[in-house]
């Protein structure tokens, strides 16, 4: 992080000790010394008042520091997103490979655990959807753009915006022949017994 050279420059600049600092911020000289040595950061309240000792906007004073801080959070992001995603591909092979064996070996309590295992899956997948409309990603375009930590520009993102109808209809398709395989497969099974 920047803000520990920051505050270090503007203080000697200043001709400031570190005590003389920890008076104007109301803080201890050990303080100041970790802030300048990158062992911790600042609080608010104190980010303010370093601003004002300084002479400088607060935007000045961890301008670097903000930059820094959008990607580790945008990396924060991507991981967790990548990580949910395999997470449920997981429970979704599971949902599909699942079913006939459970059923076959425990009868009825394979069918509960099932269903139990399939509402885990809604669930994962409800944390994917919505994190997908808090970034406001919802076709394979987006999502790949996110993942490599960009974003699409605005005619791109309007021919993905155009493309949404259409997929939503294709999986409400897709989601009704899963289905129908499901239920007619079950029926053939219950039908053998």
């Amino acid at each position: 992080m920047e803000i520990g050279k920051q505050i270090k420059k503007y203080r000697t600049e200043l001709k400031l000790s570190q005590d003389d600092l920890a008076d104007k911020v109301y803080v201890t000289r050990q303080t100041i010394s970790n802030w300048e040595n990158d062992r911790n950061y600042p609080d608010i309240r104190s980010l303010v008042l370093l601003s004002n000792v300084f002479g400088i906007s607060l935007d000045i004073l961890v301008k670097g520091d903000l930059e820094q801080m959008k990607d580790e959070i945008k990396t924060e992001d991507i991981r967790k997103f990548q990580r949910d995603s395999r997470i449920y591909g997981i429970l979704l092979a599971g949902q599909i490979a699942l079913p006939m064996p459970l059923l076959y070996y425990l009868k009825v309590w394979g069918i509960v655990i099932w269903l139990l295992w399939t509402g885990v899956a809604l669930w994962w997948a409800w944390r994917i959807e919505k994190y997908k409309k808090t970034h406001d990603i919802h076709t394979y375009k987006e999502i790949v753009a996110f993942m490599e930590g960009k974003r699409l520009d605005e005619l791109e993102k309007n021919q993905e915006i155009g493309k949404r109808p259409y997929q939503i209809a294709m999986l409400v398709a897709l989601t009704a022949v899963v289905g129908l395989a499901v239920v007619y497969s079950l029926r053939r099974v219950f039908f053998h017994f």
